[in-house]
């Protein structure tokens, strides 16, 4: 079955990025299971990114044979499924109300949100309706993570130390880029982080995050300098690095045979329990840069 999928959002490379790989049929990385129909562009007023965008994204997208449509719920209508590609993480939980009532698996692009309150009410909505969520950074999914995650024979990972460009903007702190490499941290230690502290010097930040079980993960985001993803995964019985960027795959095309796995069964392949653990840690990190002072997870559950 090839299905027909909707977008919402196109003011992002990924929107223009995905539909390429779903729908150019003689690109030697095509994804196969699925194809855009329809696309509404969307767009924040108050975001610049986000409207400076718009017109050469939405005429990218066209190209591949995609119906420009006049709102969301158009786009969501006689469809299989739903990319929600909108930049601005803060609109999320607004379009994602409107879309859940379709009951089609939606996948959110990165930030799920940009506070935990947003969303765990998303998280309550997608149980109400019953509508199957995932969101994930292509980050998590790259060749090379993964392949250094199935080794078996340097025991068990006991820390990582990722890192990538971490970019600001629009007020949203880590949201807006670090949430990359923190995805990283994630796929590597799992849940179960427990506090964050940050440092920023205006040109480089450090996370270090602390997990219950005693285990260290870092972030190192560069504002200048290279901008190369990677990270050290540290096993008992050695170290092995990862740079995300040197397998002949691109990682865009792992997350996308990811997201069509998904559509087909509504399986998310990141926990949503996961997803909600990011966006405290983010949103802890967030806190410690501004104090100064190490932050919980648990208190930031307290204000809910």
């Amino acid at each position: 079955m090839n299905l027909r999928i909707g977008m919402v959002g196109l003011d992002t490379s990924h929107a223009a990025a995905f539909t390429r790989l779903l729908n150019d049929a003689g690109g030697i990385h095509l994804v196969r299971g699925g194809n855009v129909v329809k696309a509404f562009p969307g767009g924040s007023p108050d975001f610049e990114l986000s409207l400076s965008r718009i017109g050469k994204i939405t005429d990218e997208v066209r190209r591949y044979g995609v119906e420009i449509v006049d709102t969301l719920e158009e786009a969501a209508d006689q469809t299989d499924a739903i990319l929600l590609e909108s930049v601005d993480g803060g609109t999320h939980l607004e379009q994602f109300r409107r879309l859940a009532g379709y009951k089609k698996p939606v996948f959110i692009d990165k930030p799920f949100s940009l506070s935990s309150a947003d969303a765990d009410e998303m998280n309550g909505i997608s149980k109400m309706h019953g509508t199957p969520v995932m969101s994930a950074s292509a980050l998590r999914f790259a060749e090379g993570l993964r392949q250094v995650l199935t080794r078996s024979d340097k025991g068990e990972v006991i820390g990582a130390d990722c890192f990538g460009p971490m970019e600001l903007q629009g007020g949203q702190g880590y949201f807006w880029y670090g949430i990359h490499a923190v995805e990283m941290l994630f796929a590597i230690l799992g849940e179960g982080a427990e506090a964050v502290t940050a440092e920023s010097n205006g040109t480089h930040d450090c996370l270090v995050g602390r997990w219950r079980d005693g285990r260290f993960g870092t972030v190192r985001g560069n504002r200048s300098g290279n901008q190369q993803f990677g990270a050290l995964v540290h096993f008992e019985k050695g170290t092995e690095y990862v740079d995300v960027g040197a397998h002949s795959k691109p990682f865009y095309v792992s997350l996308l045979e990811q997201v069509i796995d998904f559509f087909n069964d509504g399986k998310s392949k990141v926990g949503m329990s996961e997803t909600l653990e990011v966006i405290r840690f983010i949103e802890a990190a967030n806190e410690s840069r501004a104090s100064g002072l190490t932050v919980g997870l648990k208190d930031i559950l307290k204000r809910k």
